[in-house]
């Protein structure tokens, strides 16, 4: 490790942290210091096999994430709002990891940001979970620590669980996603991690730069007709209108409807410049065909 400079990855048993620690395990131009909560957890253990430093660090204990990112040369920042649903808890962790990093001097940051959509409509559009990551980013830059956001479209994965194709009393079944015609970016988390490896391997290039990341933007409808012909069931775009969606009632909603009216301003999300960060990045197809047992209940 002593070689080679140090990136601490935080979140790194989570799905986006999990996917930069492996990355930068497997690039090996890296030592990889994976940050985590709970350093006795079986992927923590994954990680210590694999020669990585496991080091504990709790984005609400300060004198964790200070020792945490000494001697690091950089390091890869995610927060998570659905961990406690407060924007202001998030903007409050991510400008701690920003102070710390600035005082400890990093060279380079990545951080798992978007856009501030409440400062991007004038107050008209908030998508909480967006706004105290664009919060964060806007600090980043403002206190001088040399970093790059990267803006993830939506998760593929989200399609295995929270999007799952739903049985009609008609027989077939529909996603129920209030895009309209509107084109939707997605990724599969999974896939971020090369993305952000490269960028970490290109300083000059990124720093200072919000980068938007999707594999393909689809309409739900074409969501629906590549769900149809990998599981070979009939899968429809059931054409929900925002409105309607916001009254389905389920824990969030109204969260998820401001994000999906954000959708429909198309946010600047960079398909080619992701496939030249990560050439394996896969399609929708791709990523369907392989997670096929998800929808075996179907």
């Amino acid at each position: 490790m002593a070689n080679r400079k140090i990136i601490a990855v935080f979140g790194a048993t989570g799905a986006q942290g999990g996917s930069v620690a492996r990355a930068i395990l497997e690039n090996n131009h890296f030592a990889l210091r994976a940050l985590t909560r709970d350093v006795t957890g079986k992927k923590a253990q994954v990680f210590q096999d694999l020669g990585a430093e496991v080091v504990r660090c709790d984005l609400d204990d300060p004198a964790s994430v200070e020792e945490a990112l000494k001697g690091v040369y950089g390091a890869f920042v995610v927060t998570n709002f659905w961990d406690h649903h407060s924007k202001e808890k998030e903007a409050c962790q991510g400008k701690l990891v920003a102070d710390v990093a600035k005082r400890l001097g990093l060279k380079h940051v990545v951080y798992s940001g978007l856009e501030n959509v409440d400062r991007l409509t004038g107050g008209k559009l908030k998508v909480l979970h967006f706004d105290g990551k664009g919060e964060v980013e806007e600090y980043f830059w403002s206190i001088g620590v040399p970093m790059t956001s990267v803006r993830l479209a939506a998760y593929f994965e989200n399609f295995l669980t929270l999007w799952k194709p739903v049985k009609t009393s008609e027989g077939h079944y529909t996603l129920a996603l209030p895009m309209g015609d509107v084109p939707m970016d997605g990724i599969s988390v999974a896939d971020v991690g090369a993305v952000v490896s490269s960028i970490f391997a290109s300083p000059e290039e990124f720093v200072g730069k919000a980068v938007g990341l999707s594999a393909e933007a689809l309409t739900i409808q074409q969501y629906a007709d590549i769900l149809s012909k990998t599981l070979g069931k009939d899968i429809r775009d059931a054409k929900i209108t925002l409105e309607a969606f916001e009254k389905m009632g389920f824990p969030g909603v109204e969260e998820m409807a401001s994000m999906f009216r954000f959708y429909h301003m198309k946010p600047d999300r960079d398909i080619k410049l992701t496939h030249r960060l990560n050439p394996k990045i896969r399609s929708f197809s791709q990523f369907i065909s392989e997670n096929q047992g998800a929808f075996k209940d179907l």
